[in-house]
């Protein structure tokens, strides 16, 4: 059913969620990031999206590792710099029962859903679900959601758009262990794939790295993945994008989480053999897929063009990222 975006908007403004409407950052402009938006994949109004653009462009002109952190700061802004702090889990109650989400409101949901059907445009099953998700929306609340994860879809969008268009590079699906299987292979010298898999603490951790988790099964190691290969896992899989060493944390941007692009602080400790190595946290990882490109400094999400827009904007971003000791006030002051 198509549903005017404006309309829709106005009927489910009521429960908006606080840190969306206000931090949400606009995506820069070309000449400060060149990204092709994921919105620009996609005609139509919600409720009648039709896909456009499947492709992916071939890059040469940047780093790689840089073009990922790059994409993933922009896409996490405009989704409103939703964090989700690991580090203190030791220090909160466990709630058992029901787990509770941070979703984003119905009226956040209409205003990026062009956006998440972009990043499912680049997948195989990404046409069928943008035709599905059109006759679920009817402008009630509960339509407002995706009805499918799209935590893989937003990885493989986040690849396409930084370079990697060749499946024998990244294969782009809408489950996570698909490429996790791909990385794997990489590991045993069986394809040319980007990424290569580790079990966790056994290679360093860099940005541009993905670092993920087993649900079900809740895998341990890749010793178990192997013996699953080619079968379906729930897993789920977020990019590196910067490391606190001082901090002790890992700092990570996935799709879906809490059902937005958020960020994540990861417990680590520092290991001598491969530096600040990832510990505890909501989920155990179990793979380590790194990433075969020049390295970049662990400092990547600072030096991204989105935070230092962040930086330099007296906003409710700016002072919740401050808080969080994600943007330094010493970065703020140089502004």
């Amino acid at each position: 059913m198509r549903v005017p975006i404006l309309a829709l908007a106005g009927a489910l403004f009521v429960s908006t969620l606080a840190t969306a409407q206000s931090s949400n950052l606009e995506r820069l402009s070309g000449d400060q990031l060149d990204v092709l938006p994921p919105s620009a994949r996609v005609d139509g109004m919600v409720g009648g999206l039709k896909v456009r653009d499947t492709g992916c462009r071939a890059r040469g002109d940047e780093p790689l590792r840089r073009r990922i952190v790059d994409v993933a700061a922009q896409e996490w802004g405009y989704f409103g710099f939703s964090v989700v702090d690991q580090t203190r889990l030791d220090e909160q109650p466990v709630r058992r029962g029901r787990r509770r989400w941070s979703r984003l409101s119905p009226s956040e949901y209409v205003r990026v859903a062009d956006s998440i059907a972009g990043y499912w445009t680049i997948t195989p099953e990404g046409e069928w679900i943008i035709e599905n998700q059109n006759d679920r929306w009817d402008g009630s609340e509960s339509s407002a959601r995706w009805r499918y994860p799209w935590s893989a879809a937003f990885v493989s969008w986040l690849m396409c758009e930084s370079g990697l268009d060749e499946s024998d590079q990244f294969r782009r699906a809408v489950a996570h262990h698909t490429y996790i299987d791909q990385a794997i292979r990489a590991r045993d010298g069986g394809t040319p794939a980007a990424f290569t898999a580790h079990d966790i603490g056994d290679a360093p951790v860099l940005p541009g790295d993905l670092l993920c988790s087993g649900r079900r099964p809740a895998y341990r190691s890749l010793a178990e993945r192997r013996r699953q290969m080619g079968e379906g896992a729930r897993t789920h899989c977020d990019v590196v994008v910067a490391l606190d060493d001082a901090r002790g944390r890992i700092l990570t941007i996935g799709g879906n989480v809490r059902g937005t692009v958020s960020l994540k602080l990861m417990p680590a400790v520092r290991d001598p053999d491969v530096g600040l190595r990832p510990e505890g946290g909501a989920r155990r990882l179990f793979a380590h897929l790194q990433l075969r490109a020049e390295q970049i400094g662990p400092d990547a999400l600072a030096k991204s063009p989105t935070m230092r827009a962040v930086a330099c904007t007296n906003g409710p971003a700016q002072t919740r990222l401050t808080a969080a000791r994600i943007v330094s006030p010493a970065t703020s002051a140089r502004c």
